[in-house]
């Protein structure tokens, strides 16, 4: 047991050096090499992850800006029901007969299909 934890502790001790050991003959990544590696890094950057919350970003604009009365919609808690009334920054959603709620424009997710509504 003695023997293990010297084993580790002389392992953890020359840790450093063999982390910092480089053979000075062997080529570096080169100024050319970094740039494109960082080229490739902000391409995938751009087509994993910018582009797509971009287009949905539009996507939801373009929804926001199409409600108009009688559309069947669901916001983004879950509530489904028909717009009953607009206006610049909210909507009036009739989620049951006599029943309205004030709703934002930006939680709304979803807009139905006519007649959704009924078949839920």
């Amino acid at each position: 047991m003695n023997t293990i934890k010297l084993l580790v502790a002389a392992l953890i001790a020359a840790m450093p050096s063999l982390a910092l050991a480089q053979d000075p003959g062997a080529p570096g990544m080169g100024v050319m090499g970094q740039v494109i590696f960082f080229a490739g890094f902000i391409l995938i950057f751009y087509f994993l992850i910018w582009r797509p919350q971009s287009k949905r970003a539009k996507e939801h604009k373009n929804l926001m800006s199409g409600l108009n009365k009688g559309d069947e919609v669901v916001t983004s808690g879950g509530v489904a029901g028909r717009i009953t009334k607009v206006t610049d920054d909210f909507i009036v959603v009739e989620v049951a007969e006599n029943v309205e709620i004030k709703v934002q424009k930006v939680a709304v997710a979803a807009a139905l299909p006519k007649g959704t509504l009924k078949d839920i």
